[in-house]
């Protein structure tokens, strides 16, 4: 079949299958995926599968079949290029993955070469993937459009000077030369419309995270539970400065001081922290391992069944992340069971979950304050008081529906050139 006259887009990102250790990976499957289901050829720029600390062959089975796959090698700094664990600063940036840049140019200027696309999207949170999204437009000229998804430079972030630099100077660069920029939250447009107040009004554009709607399809769990113990997940990395759990340790720890849990039966699992070492040390020194285990992590379509099983979810947020809503949040409403929510109240995390009937929640820096909604969360449970919003209002999170408006955007954003070179 004759597909010369089909719209094309190149895809840049380093989250891309088989890789399973972040949720960026299947934000890109549901792109990929929509471009693929509006009759456009799409192709992915990807790194070598050899870089990537975990992977699940399944995740592979999501995508169509008829997309192309573009692997360009790829080093970790700190891991393959360093002496002794030491190497100069200036080979790691805008991050580690710097060499990825030179080798993914060569190979996107090739795939160019087969087929022009007519858009080249490139993803964060790898930075290096807008650099090369950044090159690839100067040299070819195709319209770029840079999904951020979250912050990249930020107060304090990243740590190193010379690295916030890079990042600073690749936003500049982003907002210059970028058709769009996509972000996941409204808190997100709003800081970078701040920053980069000269930009056209149509040169942004917010896409949501969400759940993938297919991970549910086999899945039927039964949501009353006659347990007399309460089940309470959280699923996920667990970042130590981001989503620091220590307050909810501490909490925890005066409760069982007081005798609660002697009535209220709580098992907490913490599953596929990234950080298991570290937390379970503390949960050592202050004696709560009998109410709180640290699990390994298990492949993708098993967390989301375990989301199913439990009778409760918890999701950590620190105020530094206000303008961010991490993907398991879309996960956590799908699953339509309770959620302890330790966030400020007002960051978007906490206003996503206000709209869903989330009522118990807490900062996550303050142990009083995660005390209480514990408790309220257990009396919320024991007399059924959770409000579950509907599927029919849930459905408006599903990833397939965001990627799919995402495209029908870019679609007119392309009648859109069209036009204007006719005039």
């Amino acid at each position: 079949m004759d597909n010369s006259n089909r719209s094309s887009a190149m895809i840049i990102a380093y989250h891309f299958p088989p890789i399973s250790v972040s949720s960026g990976v299947h934000r890109m499957i549901s792109l990929a995926n929509a471009f693929s289901e509006h009759q456009w050829d799409v192709s992915v720029l990807t790194a070598n599968k050899e870089i990537y600390d975990r992977i699940d062959e399944q995740i592979s089975k999501k995508l169509h079949a008829n997309i192309e796959i573009h692997r360009a090698k790829a080093f970790n700094t700190a891991k393959h290029l360093s002496i002794a664990g030491k190497y100069l600063q200036a080979m790691a940036l805008p991050d580690r993955l710097q060499s990825w840049i030179l080798f993914s140019v060569v190979k996107g200027l090739f795939a160019i070469r087969k087929r022009r696309p007519d858009f080249i999207i490139s993803t964060y949170p790898i930075a290096s993937a807008h650099a090369i999204g950044l090159i690839l437009h100067k040299i070819t000229g195709i319209p770029w459009i840079a999904d951020f998804r979250d912050p990249m430079a930020q107060e304090g972030y990243p740590a190193n000077k010379m690295q916030w630099k890079s990042y600073s100077w690749l936003e500049k660069q982003i907002a210059k030369h970028a058709r769009l920029m996509v972000f996941a939250t409204p808190g997100c447009i709003e800081e970078y419309q701040t920053r980069f107040p000269s930009r056209d009004a149509s040169g942004w554009y917010l896409m949501p995270n969400g759940y993938d709607e297919s991970a549910y399809a086999d899945i039927s769990v039964d949501n009353v539970s006659e347990n007399p113990v309460l089940r309470v997940l959280h699923s996920g990395v667990i970042y130590p400065f981001e989503r620091n759990p220590n307050s909810l340790f501490e909490a925890i720890h005066n409760l069982k001081s007081k005798g609660f849990f002697s009535q209220s039966k709580l098992r907490l699992m913490l599953r596929a922290t990234g950080h298991d070492d570290q937390y379970n040390a503390k949960i050592e020194e202050l004696g709560i391992g009998d109410i709180i285990s640290v699990l390994p992590p298990v492949p993708y379509h098993e967390a989301v069944k375990e989301m199913f099983e439990v009778d409760g979810l918890l999701l950590l947020q620190g105020s530094d992340c206000n303008s961010q809503i991490p993907a398991k949040a879309y996960e956590y409403i799908r699953a339509r069971k309770p959620i302890l929510a330790l966030t400020d109240e007002n960051g978007d995390t906490a206003k996503l979950l206000k709209k869903n009937g989330v009522s118990s929640t807490a900062s996550l820096y303050n142990a009083e304050e995660i005390e209480k909604a514990i408790e309220a969360f257990f009396h919320n449970y024991q007399t059924n008081s959770f409000d579950t919003p509907n599927m029919a209002h849930i459905q408006q999170y599903d990833r397939a529906v965001i990627s799919g408006h995402f495209v029908s955007h870019i679609e007119s954003l392309q009648n859109k050139q069209t036009t204007d070179k006719a005039i």
